[in-house]
């Protein structure tokens, strides 16, 4: 035979000899007890006498060594099952060990038919957000939306005191004005200086008229045509004037850059504002925050030894902290080229998958990486 099987052998025999030695014990205690049972029926009844005190009932001699060699015989008995010598009682004598792996084996198993690598928390962030202001210094005169009302790109949202600015406008158009009246007049000298020229020039052809009057009306020609072109630039000038007025005015106008929702009105009616940067003391530099609840993404912070398992494309899964529960799908967008220094952490962006309202800007959020 080989060694595996003599191994086998003698650890049968181990097992044979063990449990003979436990029949043994459990035979002898036997005997002692009915011995003992015998031979207190035979002896006369009399009251049990109290031990003196300070005093301990002694335990019979066979008793202790009977207990001894069942103890010993238990302990082998379980060192044997425990190293594989004994089959049979590795599921017995060591039965109750393994509770606590088999506890932990559902959880162990939810985990990887998930397929879940790692978690990472971070907050809903918008990619499209805009503060908006007037574009020039002015005192808000009219207010048209509230916190949390949808606008369309180019809506009206607040208007500025913008008295100063129409008069301004006024007055370039009515320079516009004198400007077209001017050049009308160039043109109807001159087409009367064209028509003045073709008579003295018919009339040199049959020598009714001198040289000199030909020459006059073709300087008067020539002046004509120029004061038309000066005519026509101060109406060129005019129009610019009007247009530049026109813009000047419209900036007192505040319009929604793009579509989405109001987060916050930072100045009310009566408030001086002013465009960003150009503020101080009590002058605001925005009327408005804006929103697009479809630029939302997922921002995280991921340990630096967990961002070798990171790449774009990556699915996830994120539960937003305030709805427990509830899943929404995505996908790594890109790894920022930058870290943490004081975390150990790279922030990672995240696709939302799913569009839903109730994901809203700044809300906490736990992703798993699938």
């Amino acid at each position: 035979m080989s060694t595996p099987s003599l191994s086998l052998d003698a650890n049968t025999d181990r097992r044979a000899q063990l449990m003979a030695s436990l029949r043994l014990s459990k035979h002898g205690l036997a005997e002692s007890a009915t011995s003992q049972a015998q031979a207190q029926a035979q002896a006369p009844v009399s009251p049990p006498a109290s031990p003196a005190p300070g005093r301990h009932r002694r335990v019979p001699a066979w008793a202790l060594a009977a207990l001894g060699l069942q103890t010993v015989a238990l302990v082998a008995l379980a060192g044997a099952g425990r190293n594989g010598a004994l089959p049979g009682l590795a599921g017995t004598q060591a039965g109750t060990a393994p509770a606590p792996a088999a506890a932990a084996a559902p959880a162990a198993a939810r985990v990887a038919v998930a397929g879940v690598r790692f978690e990472a928390s971070g907050f809903v962030a918008a990619t499209r957000t805009a503060t908006v202001s007037a574009r020039t210094l002015g005192q808000v005169s009219e207010v048209f939306a509230d916190e949390g009302t949808l606008v369309k790109r180019g809506q009206v949202l607040a208007r500025m005191a913008d008295q100063q600015a129409r008069t301004e406008f006024g007055l370039a158009q009515a320079q516009l004005a004198a400007a077209r009246a001017r050049l009308s007049a160039s043109q109807a000298q001159l087409d009367e200086a064209q028509r003045d020229l073709d008579r003295e020039q018919s009339l040199r052809d049959q020598n009714f008229t001198s040289e000199s009057r030909l020459s006059k009306a073709r300087t008067s020609l020539e002046v004509a045509q120029s004061n038309l072109a000066s005519a026509k630039a101060d109406a060129a000038l005019g129009e610019l004037q009007v247009q530049r007025q026109a813009q000047a005015l419209d900036d007192y106008t505040v319009r929604a850059p793009f579509d989405g929702v109001i987060l916050a009105r930072n100045a009310q009616v009566g408030e001086i504002v002013a465009p960003g940067g150009a503020g101080g003391g009590y002058t605001r530099t925005g009327i408005y925050t804006i929103v697009d609840m479809h630029s939302l993404e997922l921002v995280v912070d991921v340990n630096e030894d967990l961002l070798s398992k990171v790449e774009p494309g990556r699915k996830v899964s994120a539960e937003l902290y305030s709805h427990k529960g509830w899943q929404v799908a995505g996908e790594v967008l890109r790894v920022m080229p930058n870290a943490d220094r004081a975390k150990s952490t790279v922030r990672v962006r995240i696709k939302l998958l799913d569009e839903d309202p109730r994901i809203l800007p700044d809300m906490a959020v736990k992703v798993l990486f699938l």
